[in-house]
């Protein structure tokens, strides 16, 4: 398995200046879209409701990228350098929107997805850039001696993702709810078009992400596809563990597993497509695959889990 994933790590992605401003204005435009469905008075049930969301937000935050590192060391002598880096990424990331969808199609709590979806993309402008900086300094100073070599080029910039995620995610974010509070209507009609759009958007990323490599995607995606299969399960599997461990009521539980396994990996691929945080001279296939196609299969998955509990109403 290195061996195949060490053809993807060689691969360099090139963009000019204007395309990323162009990338980074949709993504700012996406997040606002998120925001319209979120209201200040959510941030309330964090001192109403505190014990589902204290879980969620511990599960997301802290289980996540710890059980990916754990992962990545168990897994460490099939896995190159860059491809274990794009695991950290992924599970750095926050929440994804279309996680509230399938929250409600599984018959989860609805009102909890969406409170953890607004205070994680909240935190996520300073949870995302320390989560990745800290698990993938670990990964590269203890864990992978190799991976100094690798990456030596790879400077993990903890104050220039700050600044690229508080403007992707911050702004927005902010503009969004103001919007929300004092032009509701607005807000309302805009929400459904712009969750299409957020779709398409993540699309058009992945086809860019690709690019002029397909070939050895489908090359190799049997690997890539075993690799991100076992993350996503065993991620599915942290956020139901806490749940259960922690006796939350059935429902919660179906929403924390979710919300806890779909990740926005839509910002793992602007933050890879930045030239500020990764060169362009630095070859990072194997993040930019994993990457990608999680943002596929996390879909897949997500939709196949609410559609099995769909049809199964939670009994307390």
């Amino acid at each position: 398995m290195q061996e195949a994933l060490s053809q993807l790590d060689g691969i360099r992605i090139n963009f000019s200046a204007g395309g990323m401003h162009i990338i980074n204005v949709v993504l700012a435009f996406v997040m606002f879209g998120v925001a319209l469905g979120i209201r200040p008075a959510m941030f309330k049930n964090v001192f109403t409701y505190p014990k589902s969301i204290l879980v969620g937000l511990c599960s997301q935050i802290i289980a996540l990228p710890a059980i990916t590192f754990l992962l990545v060391i168990a897994l460490n002598h099939w896995l190159t350098p860059m491809v274990a880096m794009g695991m950290i990424l992924v599970a750095a990331c926050p929440g994804g929107n279309i996680s509230n969808f399938m929250s409600q199609f599984s018959k989860g709590n609805t009102e909890l997805a969406v409170s953890l979806t607004a205070i994680s993309s909240a935190l996520a402008t300073f949870i995302t850039p320390f989560n990745f900086w800290f698990w993938g300094s670990m990964y590269v100073n203890f864990v992978n001696r190799r991976a100094a070599d690798a990456l030596q080029t790879l400077d993990i910039p903890l104050f220039q993702m700050l600044e690229t995620v508080f403007l992707l995610l911050g702004i927005p974010l902010v503009l969004g709810m103001l919007t929300v509070t004092f032009l509701p209507k607005i807000a309302e009609k805009l929400k459904k078009p712009m969750q299409y759009f957020s779709l398409v958007f993540f699309v058009a990323m992945v086809i860019l992400a690709f690019g002029n490599n397909l070939d050895l995607f489908v090359k190799y995606i049997f690997f890539v596809f075993i690799l991100v299969l076992i993350h996503n399960v065993v991620v599915l599997g942290t956020g139901y563990g806490l749940a259960t461990i922690f006796r939350l009521p059935k429902r919660d539980r179906r929403t924390l597993t979710i919300e806890t396994g779909i990740q926005n990996s839509g910002l793992g691929l602007v933050l890879l497509f930045n030239p500020k945080i990764f060169s362009p001279d630095l070859a990072i296939g194997g993040m930019l695959f994993i990457t990608a196609w999680w943002g596929i299969w996390h879909i897949v998955s997500g939709l196949s889990l609410s559609l099995y509990w769909s049809k199964k109403t939670p009994k307390e």
